[in-house]
């Protein structure tokens, strides 16, 4: 997009998407441990609460809501997004006097190679994060997908909110 707006009207956007997507992690109590380009990243950890895996993917059901992928409206802005749980490395890194802190680790490159797989107005979640949700979003499309880094497929599921019921 960026390529196909003068810059004044892509920063705009991209304050947009910024705005949405932060009051959304915001509300929820998420971590927001990024904002790059026309990408975020945030974090849901234990220490969080028993339902910290619920909250990531009701959360990221909400930001595409936000965005306008609802029953019967037109999304004001093409994304997707991916979901992953796992053990992960959170603290600093970085050179000495740095305070960066983040997640890295397998868990975490996973996340992003799945949400680059994600269509417009889709969620998808590794499998493992599905178990989490299964009673509240049974019998969801199930995709296996073939991801830079791993050696096997890498299983997923799909919740497209604009289709959501409930």
């Amino acid at each position: 997009m960026g390529e196909q707006m003068n810059p004044v009207e892509f920063a705009a956007l991209l304050n947009r998407f910024y705005k949405a997507t932060s009051n959304v992690l915001i509300a929820a109590e998420s971590w927001i441990d990024k904002l790059v380009g026309d990408e975020v990243m945030a974090l849901y950890i234990p220490a969080m609460g028993d339902d910290y895996r619920q909250r990531s993917v009701l959360t990221g059901i909400a930001i595409l809501q936000a965005v306008g992928y609802r029953p019967g409206e037109t999304p004001w802005l093409e994304m997707g997004i991916g979901i992953n749980a796992g053990l992960a490395y959170v603290g600093k890194v970085g050179v000495q006097g740095s305070d960066a802190v983040t997640a890295v680790g397998d868990t975490v490159n996973t996340a992003a190679r799945i949400q680059s797989q994600s269509g417009a107005g889709e969620l998808l979640i590794g499998e493992d994060l599905y178990q989490s949700v299964a009673d509240d979003f049974p019998d969801l499309e199930q995709r296996a997908l073939s991801v830079k880094g791993k050696e096997e497929p890498v299983t997923v599921r799909v919740i497209k909110p604009a289709e959501l019921k409930h």
